[in-house]
């Protein structure tokens, strides 16, 4: 890579592209079979990789799942992506391991000579920055690298620093959505949303601080300081006169703490607040992760008297089942479905589908 680097350098007509290949489900072969049948994978991926490779094709395993391809001698960049292509639809093909038949897919991530290279490493960092933007639009695809990404990177790496900084400088506040019975136009309840005024860059949405902090891990830190705020909030209100229950998004990474349930105990406590009065809002996607945990904790949160609701409801790819398995209060018809009614047909059905099945289950529903 390093003398095609130079090669582009002298003469751009000497072109070359990389590939980054990144493998969707690896760590799962290697935790239910063994790091003997993760050896398996690698060594027909690799095999898989180079039968797809014309002669001249340079293919490295960088390290763990991740391969990288250097494609020299070509004449346009349709060729680097009828090569990726031909990889993504070669690894789709099971896999036999261990006697057990596996699939899997690849994320591909491509950056070509023509950005304009001044060292190998600089190519595989935008190679792997593509490899992720891959996964991110849904995994089992390629994306090329241009220059926006590198612009997009390092606000989002600035984001990240200054994120971990919002909490203790005072920039982090939590709003409170109403809740409404639409019959009689009653307020139930409020919902406790987390917003972030940057001091340079003014109110950044949820929509976007939030992945950031589900990605770096902040999560878990600004999951805690809105349960903390929530519940004192609800406690004042319950001492002036309006018992209100609060409800409280909930991140996956915050549930798969293995101290979840007493974090959620002790908040209660600091605030002398009843459990009844807090609500959490999971999405389908926490609950079907690990159905066994979640089972457990969910019982141990409704123990407490914590109302439970499945938050962004329809949009997930469970299976029904847990709702009768789960102590679920309350079922949220996600926007994207509320927005349609009543003029779109195929909304307004699938809204009114929900509402039945949650009557039949005895169910709370909200739309959102």
């Amino acid at each position: 890579l390093a003398q095609a680097v130079t090669r582009a350098g002298d003469e751009p007509s000497q072109r070359f592209a990389v590939l980054f290949l990144d493998f969707d489900r690896f760590k799962l072969i290697n935790d239910s079979l063994g790091h003997g049948a993760g050896d398996q994978f690698l060594v027909q991926v690799a095999q898989r990789i180079k039968g797809r490779l014309r002669p001249h094709d340079i293919v490295a395993r960088l390290g763990g799942d991740e391969f990288a391809v250097l494609m020299q001698r070509f004449h346009d960049d349709d060729a680097v992506v009828t090569l990726a292509e031909r990889l993504l639809h070669a690894l789709r093909e099971p896999f036999r391991i261990a006697d057990t038949e596996w699939t899997t897919s690849a994320s591909i991530g491509i950056t070509t000579s023509a950005i304009g290279y001044g060292d190998p490493d600089s190519v595989l960092r935008d190679a792997d920055i593509a490899m992720y933007r891959a996964k991110a639009a849904g995994k089992a695809r390629y994306a090329v690298f241009d220059r926006s990404l590198h612009a997009e990177v390092s606000n989002r790496l600035r984001l990240e620093a200054d994120l971990r900084h919002a909490i203790a400088q005072g920039q982090l506040a939590v709003v409170y959505q109403p809740l409404v019975e639409l019959e009689g136009n009653r307020l139930v309840g409020f919902e406790a949303l987390a917003r972030w005024n940057h001091p340079e860059q003014g109110p950044i949405g949820p929509d976007v601080f939030i992945p950031v902090a589900e990605e770096s891990g902040f999560i878990i830190a600004i999951g805690d300081w809105v349960l903390g705020q929530a519940v004192r909030q609800a406690a004042s209100w319950r001492s002036s006169g309006m018992p209100l229950p609060v409800a409280v998004n909930v991140s996956a990474l915050q549930f798969q703490q293995a101290d979840f349930v007493d974090r959620v105990a002790a908040a209660l406590r600091s605030a002398d607040l009843p459990g009844g009065l807090l609500e959490l809002e999971l999405t389908e996607s926490i609950l079907v992760r690990d159905a066994g945990d979640a089972l457990q904790r969910l019982h141990s949160l409704a123990h407490l008297g914590v109302r439970l609701a499945i938050d962004d409801f329809g949009t997930g790819y469970s299976s029904l089942a847990y709702l009768k398995r789960f102590p679920i209060e309350k079922l949220k018809i996600d926007r994207s479905f509320i927005r349609g009614v009543p003029g779109d047909g195929s909304d307004a059905g699938i809204v009114h589908a929900i509402i039945q099945m949650a009557r039949a289950l005895n169910l709370k529903v909200i739309a959102e």
